[in-house]
């Protein structure tokens, strides 16, 4: 378009400078000249839809500018209706837990009996087998602001026969927690016993019997007579199965490792059905002579490792990444509108 103009510029000038132009030299100007108009407002009439098609792209880098202010503006609204449900579900545990305590009766709830259940306080009397104890852990515990590690141990509840207000049936107690070295002792003596038992007596190995068998067996008689085991009373509370998370290792039954609470899995190691109950106890009544197990407290039941305070404070960050992030596109897209 500028030579364009440029060679009618000049051609002007010669016809200017030369005085006798001829008349077809004239109208060759002018043809150029309208040819040259005529170039120079095609250009212009073909510019407006450049023009457009790169202002419709720019509006949508625009919109793009807002996203992630609109994006943590959901993510802080989300924390609002998280910490409602959080607030339910602490209010509704808290609930329960000041009921009355149940008792079981000789029937074996149902799993839908078991889900309406959940976090009721209950009263259970029988005898502990020790030598189907499992080990969840590690877990960590603060004592007089000193963090150690230990375990939970769990351990089927056995009934009593003969005694009316023992269970009817196996329950799973969560007896609480114990230091490390205390569960490497009780595995150590566990081991010591089953390896004595599995002896032979004397009297078994050379094929005789014992001189002073007979006159035992009256005191044997004695013994059996006697209880020989006292029932227990557990107060706990029912619960299920923890939800690990996904750093948490997958659970090792063959070789003793349970990293958290699968209540069908350790209801099978045990030898008893997947649907055997599990109860947590919380009795607060603990022998000082007997430190271990710690009981939970049960205050930890109304706890959560996200409280509402905790979804308040996420609220507040996520709105005020929205604002800072919006207000920076906002910032930005004046520049461009001012460049231009």
């Amino acid at each position: 378009m500028t030579s364009t103009a440029r060679t009618i510029a000049e051609l002007r000038r010669v016809a200017a400078t030369r005085g006798g132009v001829s008349s077809t030299y004239l109208l060759s100007v002018r043809s150029f000249s309208s040819a040259a108009a005529a170039a120079t407002s095609s250009a212009s009439d073909s510019h407006p839809s450049a023009s457009s098609s790169s202002e419709s792209q720019g509006k949508s880098s625009r919109w793009l500018l807002f996203l992630p202010g609109a994006i943590t503006f959901g993510l802080g609204t989300w924390q609002i209706f998280r910490r409602q449900e959080k607030i339910k579900m602490l209010e509704y545990r808290e609930k329960r837990l000041q009921m009355e305590p149940l008792k079981f009766s000789s029937a074996n709830p149902s799993i839908e009996e078991l889900d309406s259940l959940e976090f009721r306080k209950v009263v259970c009397k029988g005898v502990f087998d020790d030598k189907k104890s499992i080990f969840v852990g590690p877990r960590s515990r603060s004592i007089s602001g000193v963090t150690e590690n230990g375990y939970y141990v769990i351990t089927p509840l056995i009934p009593v026969h003969n005694y009316p207000d023992s269970v009817g049936f196996p329950i799973l107690v969560n007896r609480g927690w114990v230091p490390r070295s205390w569960r490497d002792k009780f595995l150590e003596d566990s081991h010591d016993e089953h390896f004595a038992d599995a002896l032979p007596s004397p009297s078994q190995a050379d094929g005789t019997k014992s001189w002073w068998k007979f006159w035992s067996q009256k005191s044997i008689i004695v013994e059996d007579q006697v209880p020989s085991v006292s029932p227990v009373e557990v107060v706990g509370t029912i619960r299920g199965s923890e939800n690990p998370s996904i750093f948490v290792p997958a659970n090792d039954p063959e070789s003793s490792q349970w990293f958290y609470v699968d209540v069908p899995g350790i209801a099978r190691t045990c030898g008893l059905p997947e649907d055997t109950i599990y109860i947590e106890d919380i009795n607060e009544n603990v022998n000082p002579s007997k430190p271990y197990p710690i009981p939970k407290d049960v205050n930890t039941l109304i706890r959560s490792s996200v409280m509402p305070q905790d979804h308040l404070n996420y609220m507040l960050t996520w709105y005020s990444l929205s604002a800072a992030v919006t207000f920076m596109a906002f910032k930005r897209l004046r520049q461009k509108i001012k460049g231009r």
